[in-house]
This record gives structure tokens, sequence and C-alpha cells, in this order.
């Protein structure tokens, strides 16, 4: 790599630190000092490159996870009272969530609980189980598709497959951080396999890649959406510049296991989505992953073998 590359790099490396400190505390005041300490940056600096870098304000990216954060749960957590919400998220009163719910989502947290939740997606739009079309805030949208009616939603979107309740063991990855677009996380595996290859991190019967989901793309605009290219490794590593390193707590997760083509994954989600609805269990804490079983370029039909796991608890 050149000077150049390296440099950017380890900053990237900084600010991905940053972000997982923000996750990890995000039902916390996070000072912007607190933050550039993290990132080994002076608080001049770092505001200005994690800007530049990321796109928004450090303030601004700690307002939006924490207010995406509440709109999960209002979706996911039928039960949970808002007030309960929201200072579990970090809001210090009522009236101060009431007002940046509003603000970030154009309606109250009551309004956007009662509405038509997003389940399907299609072609990159929402869709409610009755089919509708929706906005990320929950509303009808303009988008019409005459295709998706009741009668034949599930035959164009869902999936066969057994979907099981089981404990996934704790593993360790390292991983590269990638925020956007899904078709395009390519970019941070093939940045993953020129760190993992040379170290020979590839040679172990472990070695199966995954892929992380920190946000919900049904509230998180997708040019946001962060998503970890990440390959399971059994020893220490030593990680540097854009490579990072996790634990995926062990726990209850619902298991899909699919074989499909490039195009099929939205169906795959849409599948597991459907079958929690209808399961008895809603979203527990932690991320969603997805954990791959085979190289796809050597399937004879080039498709992916490959687990959804979504955390769970009883409701």
């Amino acid at each position: 790599m050149t000077t150049q590359e390296l440099s950017k790099a380890e900053y990237i490396s900084r600010i991905n630190r940053v972000m997982e400190y923000i996750e990890k505390h995000i039902e916390e005041s996070i000072s912007l000092e607190e933050m550039a300490e993290v990132a080994h940056f002076s608080v001049f600096h770092f505001h200005r490159i994690f800007t530049v870098l990321i796109g928004e304000t450090p303030a601004g990216f700690c307002q939006r996870i924490r207010i995406e954060k509440t709109a999960q749960q209002l979706k996911d957590i039928p039960d949970k009272s808002i007030s309960d919400i929201a200072y579990d998220c970090g809001y210090s009163s009522t009236s101060l969530f009431s007002r940046t719910f509003r603000k970030y989502f154009g309606m109250s947290a009551k309004e956007f609980r009662s509405g038509e939740k997003p389940l399907f997606v299609k072609d990159g739009v929402y869709y409610s189980k009755k089919g509708q079309a929706l906005s990320k805030k929950s509303k009808l949208s303009y988008t019409s598709n005459e295709e998706l009616c009741t009668v034949n939603l599930k035959q164009l979107i869902i999936m066969e497959t057994k979907v099981t309740v089981k404990k996934m063991p704790e593993v360790q990855v390292i991983y590269c951080r990638h925020t956007g677009a899904f078709n395009e996380i390519g970019k941070a595996y093939g940045k993953l396999m020129q760190f993992a290859g040379p170290r020979g991190l590839l040679n172990s019967p472990d070695a199966k890649t995954m892929t992380v989901y920190h946000d919900d793309p049904s509230v998180t605009e997708i040019g946001k959406v962060r998503q970890s290219a990440c390959l399971i490794v059994n020893r220490e590593v030593k990680v540097e510049g854009e490579i990072g390193k996790m634990n995926i707590p062990a726990g209850k997760y619902a298991v899909g296991n699919f074989e499909i083509s490039i195009i099929e994954f939205e169906q795959a989600w849409n599948t597991m989505c459907v079958w929690l609805t209808e399961s008895g269990y809603e979203p527990g804490d932690g991320y969603s992953y997805e954990l791959y079983h085979n190289d796809h370029s050597k399937h004879p039909e080039q498709k992916f073998i490959f687990d959804i796991c979504i955390p769970v608890k009883s409701l």
C-alpha cells in the first residue's frame, strides 16, 4: 500500500472505533472530547475528520443512531412503553424525545407505532403485511405496485425454508466496514481477503465469512446503513488500518437456511420477517447476520448457501 492508502486506512480505523464506542454507549451522553479521545485525535481535528469521512457531524451521527434505535424498538417491541424506550435509549425527558422524534420522522412516536409496519421489501420498496407500499416513515408511499396484492404477496416474496430457534455460539471475527447499498459490500470483502490471505487466516476449517448488520434498513436510509464484512478467526489477530475485530456474542437466534442466487436475498430476508411475525418471538438484543457456508463462485449454479441469523426473545 502507498503512504496515502495507509494513512487513509488508519483514519478509517480510528473512526470505526468511535462508531463502535457510540453503539455500545448510545444510552449515555457522549461528549465530543470523549469521542476524540477514543479516536486519538484532538477535538479540533476529530470533528473535522469525522465529518469528512462519515458525512455527518459526530453529534448528528449520535442523534441519528439514538433516534433510529427508538424507532426500531417502537416497531419491534409493541408492549414496551414509549417513555421506557425513550429513557432506555438515552433521552433525559419524554419531551426532548418527542421533539427529536417528530423532527426526524415527521410524526409522533405514537403515530409511528400505530402506522403500518414495513415487513417486506421488493426492488428497494418496503411493503406492509397487506401489501401496501410504505415510506421509511411508515406512511403509505406514492409508489404503487398492483402486482403486490395480498393474494400474490407470499407467492412473489416468500421462500420455503425451515427456521429453527437455537443457541448460536460466540464467534470472534475480523471485519471491514461498509456503509451503503448491500450489493456493494463486495469491496469490503475484497479488502478483508487481501488482509487475511497472506496471514494464513483463510486456511482454517472454521474460516467462514459472515455479514453483520448494524442498522435496520426499514428505518435507516440505505446510504447510511452500516454492514461489516467479517471473517471468523480462531486465534488472536493483530489488526490494522481498515480491518478491525469484534466478538459476536452467543445467544438465542432464529436461524433460516437458504440456497439462493445473488438476486434472491430480499426474498430470503422477507421469509425470515414473515416467520418472525407468526413465531411467538420478537427481535432480541444484538446484531442480525448472514453466515456463509460455501464459496458461491464454486457452486455449479453460483448459489449462496448460508444462514440468516436473527437474535430473538419470547414475546
